[in-house]
Formats: C-alpha cells, sequence, structure tokens
C-alpha cells in the first residue's frame, strides 16, 4: 500500500516504487485522503523528472546554500548568510523552495514587522529571498512566480556637521585633553594613547577625504604616495579605485604616522592587521560631544557638502565619493539647488545695481 501507519506516528507515511527505487517519507499529516493526494503528487513529479529530464524539487536550506555560495566574494557575505538562515529558520515548516510563494513571503514580512524591525532592515532580510528563488529557477529547479514586497524606506534627515560641530567634535577627541579620571597624557597607559591619537586621525581622515570607513581602515602604506601627496583608494563596495589628493591636514597625520609605522596598514590592529572599524567609539564621541542624530557616515556627509557649498557640482562629487551611480550623490541636490539659488540673488542683485535706476521703482 502506497499510504501506511508506523508505530509511534500520528503521521501516514507514503511508501512505493518507481523505476526500481523505493520511495519514502512522512506526508505530515494525519488525514488519509490528504496524504493519497500527496502521494500522487509525489509520483507525477518523479514521472515529469525521468520522461522530461527536469530536476528534483530543491530543498530550502540547499537552495539558500547555493545562491550564497554564489556570492562569496561580496564584502556583505556573512550578513547574507545570516539573513538566509534566519528565512531558512521561518520556513523550516516547507520543504522545497518551490513551496515559497507570494503569500508566504507577505507573512514573512508580516512577522518581521512584529519583532518591530524596521522597514530598511525587512528590505535587506527580503532581498536574498527573491534572489535565491530566482537563481534557483536559472539552475533549472523548480520555483513558484513570486513577487516580493516593495516597502518605502525613508531617508531620514541629511545629517552633516557645522563647522562649530566640527570643532566640538575635535575638541572633543582631542588625544591631549584633560580627561576625568585619567592621567596627563604622557603618563597614560601606551595602548591607550594608541588609541585614543587613532580616532583622532581617523576622523580627520574621514572629514577631510569623504572616504567610507572601511576604506579608510583597510588603506595601506603602498596606497600612499606622501611625495604626490595623494591616495589610491579602492572601493570595494562598488568596485572601482579613486585617487585623492590630501588636504594639509590628511598630509599631516599620515607624515607622523608613517614615521611611527608598524605594518603595511594605516591603521593596525595588535595582530599587525587592518584595525577593525571603530563605528562604535565613533558614536560615542559625537555622544559626548553633544552632536545627536550622528553616525559615521555623517563625517562622509559633511565632507560632500562642504564641497558643493564651496562650488563643487553633483558630478564632481560623485567621483570625489566614488559612487557607482549619479542617483546615489543626487541626495545631495537640494543642498547644491539652495547654493545656485544663492548664486542666482548676487547675479540679480549685481544686475539691478548696474542697470537699474533706484528712482524707476515705486515709492511707498
Amino acid at each position: 500500500m502506497a499510504v501506511t501507519k508506523r508505530d509511534g506516528s500520528k503521521f501516514w507515511y507514503i511508501q512505493f516504487q518507481f523505476n526500481g527505487k523505493t520511495f519514502i517519507k512522512s506526508s505530515k499529516t494525519t488525514d488519509k485522503q490528504l496524504a493519497h493526494d500527496l502521494e500522487s503528487q509525489w509520483r507525477m513529479q518523479l514521472i515529469k523528472q525521468h520522461q522530461l529530464g527536469t530536476k528534483a524539487p530543491i530543498d530550502i536550506p540547499k537552495a539558500f546554500q547555493i545562491f550564497t555560495n554564489s556570492k562569496k566574494d561580496i564584502k556583505t557575505h556573512p550578513r547574507l548568510v545570516s539573513y538566509c538562515s534566519y528565512a531558512i529558520e521561518y520556513w523550516s515548516h516547507l520543504e522545497h523552495i518551490h513551496q515559497i510563494s507570494t503569500e508566504e513571503i507577505e507573512q514573512y514580512r508580516n512577522h518581521l514587522h512584529s519583532i518591530r524591525l524596521s522597514n530598511a532592515t525587512i528590505k535587506h532580510k527580503l532581498h536574498p529571498i527573491g534572489a535565491t528563488i530566482k537563481y534557483a529557477k536559472k539552475l533549472g529547479y523548480q520555483t513558484s512566480e513570486v513577487e516580493i514586497p516593495r516597502l518605502k524606506v525613508s531617508k531620514g534627515r541629511l545629517r552633516y556637521l557645522t563647522e562649530l560641530e566640527e570643532k566640538k567634535l575635535l575638541e572633543e577627541i582631542d588625544p591631549y585633553r584633560h580627561v576625568e579620571g585619567m592621567p596627563p597624557f604622557k603618563q597614560r597607559n601606551g595602548i591607550v594613547k594608541q588609541q585614543m591619537i587613532d580616532l583622532y586621525h581617523l576622523i580627520i581622515l574621514l572629514l577631510d577625504t569623504g572616504a567610507r570607513h572601511s576604506e579608510i581602515c583597510n588603506l595601506k602604506w603602498e596606497n600612499i604616495d606622501l611625495e604626490k601627496k595623494t591616495i589610491a583608494l579602492w572601493r570595494s563596495k562598488v568596485q572601482n579605485e579613486s585617487v585623492l589628493y590630501m588636504t594639509d591636514r590628511v598630509v599631516n597625520v599620515l607624515s607622523d604616522r608613517h614615521k611611527k609605522r608598524v605594518s603595511n596598514f594605516i591603521f593596525t590592529s595588535k595582530q599587525g592587521d587592518a584595525r577593525r572599524t571603530l563605528t562604535h567609539v565613533i558614536q560615542r564621541a559625537f555622544k559626548r560631544a553633544g552632536l545627536d542624530g550622528c553616525s559615521a557616515h555623517t563625517l562622509r556627509h559633511t565632507h560632500a557638502t562642504r564641497l558643493i557649498q564651496n562650488g563643487l557640482n553633483l558630478y564632481e562629487i560623485k567621483e570625489i565619493l566614488g559612487h557607482a551611480d549619479i542617483q546615489t550623490t543626487m541626495r545631495y541636490a537640494h543642498i547644491e539647488q539652495e547654493q545656485v539659488s544663492r548664486k542666482a540673488v548676487k547675479v540679480i542683485n549685481t544686475f539691478n545695481t548696474k542697470h537699474l535706476n533706484p528712482t524707476d521703482l515705486p515709492s511707498k
């Protein structure tokens, strides 16, 4: 019989032979008629695979594994694996990737909302679902036609530092400053002194280059030319390279660090590798300086904003920041528009002064 009961299990089991092989699995149901229906579907799948050469259904964990393995070279691979692992756990009640339907994905989105994740985080978690299904289909596996929900993600306020705020931040992270409960700079522990200097130097580089935090942390001395005052900066996020010229502050920082270098990296860990990112340390520095709504990326926004306010256009900013697409740079468009409007006022005022007679204006 194709549907049988087994000792110790409340579910019906499907068992039959096809093409000289025995197939057996639990139906995961106590409904005998439903178990028979599932057995018929399974047989039909095997017949199609045998006669048409189609691939067997792929398990959900295996489908995600194949997809993440295809993305091993990307920098965000660990995060991608984490998102996929969460999805695998959520759909543990399903067996094959083709069972993930649009309805299932909608329920998954509702679940993510219920645990109070932001739309931005939910968007990141949904992306590998659609990408995995698309990749499985490309490889010839059975999949469902699905639609990934579109979520509106607020970009929020573009936070950058004013000149006064930058001054407050630099005063707060000055390595030589007086710190309550800490001895004078010269008497401090060597590791503590270096950590304070590293933070100060890192923030100067971020402010004056507009580079991403990870780009500076992974910067090597071979990319620095102190004579020409250039930095050959590899943009791993967008896979391109920019050559940046140094400001006077950056020249001073790198010259000082070059004299005391201990490895190939500008910022070095205890093991001699690239220094791990210091986003949490920068966040605390902002908090101590009383600057709300700031993150490490605020320093990049500050650099871009200063350039626009002093005459550079969006296409020039795109090259400086290493954006792959001008649409990314368009977030600064309102700042450029403000600067253009200010220029326009100056032009019109100059024209009015030169060409219009004040007596021609109507009197009050």
